[in-house]
């Protein structure tokens, strides 16, 4: 939450007037509910069964990367587990420990042993406080583009403008505290940055942002925002890894809910894949749907990723997006959700409950409430139909080590 200079921060103050006007559009983060509202410890009589469908595959690496993250934050800050907290230090050595013991690939009596033994299990409340939470996935999408305009790379991925700035509404009034507005400053007063119609069709970021590559196709652009992270192969050989920097702080608004809405797409059909469809045999109709949605992202370039919002490396299968406000980052999970079965020309031919370890070390614009959980699939054909069809519903757990009495 940087300002570009602290003339803003004056100039903002004298027109704090404006902040309530905003606030249903501009702020970010809205105030959280209450940490304790949102998961319960499990009796050791109700903990779930402990299956991991990936034999442990990748788990060594998803929990090193959010050790990581704990490692470069002071060992006393806390986490909120429902009524308790624990602090850095003692997720560290919850993870370690967890980490040593499943090296050895123990199964299923050996793990529902250690982790009754020596772990406390707490539970989401889910959406309607019975536990159900909706899954979602995202991928890592691949891109073709070149770092000059031509007829064939001519839809830009925008760098954070220069003109946006983030202001800190604590600064202002203490009942702000943890919510900031993205703005822009001109002409003496702080506005609501461009929305996504004023920099698709009015050009508004020409002189203000740096373009970081020039892709094919407008709907990879929509749907790399959607997605935070993705990889853009260049024309001249080499790979660019672009990350998600900012937003323009205006709210998500879904483009397939608006395509149900017009009976465009029914529910059962609705899935990413059949969006793209849509927009790629309307194009007429593409930047109507595209403005529906107001919000727009803006990239940085990474030498690595992708990365979750913990600036650590997302492990396919493993890392998985949640409300940043009210779970702990970087936090040891157990998920219980479906994943689609397909065939070799990549048709879903059935649904399929797993259960697996993952790691809380990311988030997301429509990722909201103890009820979401967007799960990170990876690159490639089946990350991304896993990722465009899973809206599933399904259990999340978190697990601790017991504190040494």
């Amino acid at each position: 939450m940087i300002l570009r200079s602290r003339t803003y921060i004056a100039l903002a103050f004298v027109i704090t007037g404006l902040f309530a006007i905003w606030l249903s559009s501009c702020v970010q983060p809205t105030k959280p509910p209450a940490e304790s509202t949102v998961m319960e410890r499990v009796s050791s009589d109700s903990l779930p069964v402990f299956v991991d469908d990936m034999n442990y595959d990748g788990l060594e690496h998803g929990i090193t990367m959010s050790l990581s993250y704990l490692e470069k934050i002071p060992v006393d800050r806390l986490f909120v587990f429902g009524e308790e907290t624990y602090t850095t230090e003692h997720l560290i050595r919850s993870l370690r420990f967890f980490l040593d013991f499943v090296q050895n690939r123990p199964d299923a009596d050996q793990l529902k042993r250690f982790i009754r033994s020596n772990y406390l299990v707490y539970r989401s409340l889910g959406r309607d406080g019975n536990g159900e939470v909706l899954y979602t996935g995202y991928y890592e999408p691949h891109l073709r583009g070149s770092l000059i305009q031509t007829e064939d790379y001519r839809y830009p991925i925008y760098a954070r403008p220069h003109d946006l700035i983030q202001i800190d509404l604590s600064l202002f009034k203490e009942k702000y505290a943890g919510q900031t507005i993205i703005a822009r400053y001109s002409n003496h007063q702080v506005l609501p940055y461009y929305d996504r119609k004023e920099i698709e069709s009015d050009g508004a970021l020409n002189g203000r942002a740096e373009v970081l590559v020039w892709v094919r196709d407008p709907v990879d652009v929509f749907f790399l925002q959607i997605q935070g992270s993705g990889k853009v192969y260049l024309d001249n050989g080499d790979v660019l890894n672009v990350h998600y920097h900012t937003s323009n702080g205006r709210p998500y608004r879904s483009i397939g809910k608006l395509l149900i809405d017009q009976g465009k797409i029914s529910v059962d059909e609705m899935s990413m894949q059949k969006i793209r469809e849509y927009l790629n045999t309307h194009p007429d109709e593409m930047m109507d749907v595209f403005n529906y949605n107001p919000s727009y992202v803006f990239f940085q370039i990474e030498p690595d990723g992708p990365l979750g919002n913990i600036n650590v490396k997302l492990t396919p299968g493993r890392s998985i997006a949640l409300d940043r406000r009210i779970f702990p980052k970087s936090a040891l999970c157990f998920i219980e959700a479906e994943k689609p079965v397909i065939d070799g020309f990549g048709n879903i031919q059935a649904w399929q409950r797993f259960s697996r370890f993952a790691l809380n070390q990311d988030t997301g614009g429509a990722i909201r409430g103890p009820g979401r959980a967007d799960i990170f699939w990876g690159n490639g054909p089946y990350a991304e139909i896993a990722a465009g069809h899973l809206k599933h519903r399904g259990f999340l757990y978190f697990l601790i080590l017991k504190p040494v009495s």
